[in-house]
């Protein structure tokens, strides 16, 4: 659907942005439909910038059982690296982490497709590949931002994760999901129902620090 300039004002939007917050404990309990989740992906991916147009951004979502499933792989990759790193404590520590994120509904995993990062470098060769892969990164970060605060204008509750740092867990989720060698995944967003109240706005730097203006 195509909107007019004057049928959304910055306001709303900026509404939308305070209100997203970063959200733990969230339970497997949710009234949205997979049918509206999957929208709002596809949403996001059809109308997010990318430069010089390269869509290199790749979506893995799962939902119900295939969320269970996902950290069943998260879990199993993990174990032996912190058990050798860490011991038991740590360990067990690590998995009741992992164990929280499976208690939710869904995770959306958040890919870069490298070949399409190669493919804008055939055309641009002068440029180190490094830049176009600096790009994709900014584009990747814009769609992580705008489902995480869509989740949760649905009622939802989110959080932002980089589970997949632990070595492992990334070749873990892909053989699971049969996901192409070329995406490299850079971040998951845990989603299920609020268990409590939306967390509190924390502190932020005086914008006088932060920002300068010139005028």
């Amino acid at each position: 659907m195509t909107v007019s300039n004057s049928s959304v004002k910055s306001s709303a939007y900026l509404e939308a942005v305070k209100y997203r917050r970063t959200v733990y404990g969230v339970n497997d309990d949710v009234s949205v439909s997979d049918d509206r989740i999957i929208e709002i992906v596809n949403e996001v991916i059809q109308t997010l910038p990318s430069s010089w147009n390269m869509q290199s951004t790749r979506i893995l979502v799962t939902l119900g059982k295939e969320h269970k499933r996902f950290w069943d792989a998260v879990i199993a990759a993990a174990k032996p690296f912190f058990l050798e790193k860490q011991g038991g404590e740590g360990w067990k520590r690590n998995e009741n982490r992992f164990k929280s994120f499976q208690a939710a509904y869904g995770t959306i995993s958040v890919f870069e497709d490298h070949s399409a990062i190669e493919k804008l470098h055939e055309r641009f060769s002068h440029f180190p590949i490094t830049v176009f892969e600096g790009f994709a990164e900014h584009s990747n970060a814009m769609h992580q931002i705008t489902l995480w605060t869509a989740l949760e204008l649905e009622g939802l509750g989110a959080s932002l994760q980089h589970s997949h740092f632990v070595p492992g867990v990334e070749d873990s989720i892909k053989s699971t999901f049969s996901i192409p060698s070329t995406w490299s995944i850079k971040a998951q967003i845990i989603f299920g129902g609020l268990s409590g109240e939306m967390p509190t706005v924390p502190g932020k730097e005086s914008v006088s620090t932060t920002v300068k203006v010139y005028k």
